[in-house]
């Protein structure tokens, strides 16, 4: 992979996640997962979500409850490409509450999103988080 192409690939995978944080702060569950695989798995502190239905199922409820309001900070750690087709970002996250200016200690995570290319767009196949 060239220099010019992997920078390309870098910012068209962080632009995944750019979306799925615009459409948190809009609290849009659809637009959350407009760039999932429809196959793809999320663990948020123990809970397994199998299929973007699941993953959209889930935020629509924590839109419509105690997410309503808020939004997310990112801040990417690395973004690596094991394969052409596949990237891996490991970034420190964390949810601001409405009504926060910033998130408390205890919420920040560190998570690791994985991304494959198909039909030549990036899709959140994976997500993983855990307390940072």
């Amino acid at each position: 992979m060239t220099d010019t192409a992997m920078r390309t690939d870098r910012e068209a995978v962080l632009d995944v996640l750019n979306n799925l944080y615009r459409a948190w702060a809009a609290n849009d569950a659809d637009a959350f997962v407009a760039d999932y695989d429809p196959d793809a798995t999320s663990i948020l502190r123990g809970v397994f979500n199998s299929g973007r239905a699941a993953v959209r199922d889930r935020m629509a409820a924590g839109f419509e409850g105690p997410l309503r309001g808020s939004k997310t900070l990112d801040e990417p750690q690395l973004v690596r490409f094991p394969t052409p087709d596949t990237a891996i970002v490991v970034s420190r996250s964390a949810v601001v509450m409405a009504g926060e200016t910033e998130p408390s200690a205890d919420r920040w995570v560190m998570a690791t999103w994985t991304l494959i290319r198909r039909n030549n767009r990036w899709l959140l196949t994976a997500y993983h988080n855990c307390p940072a």
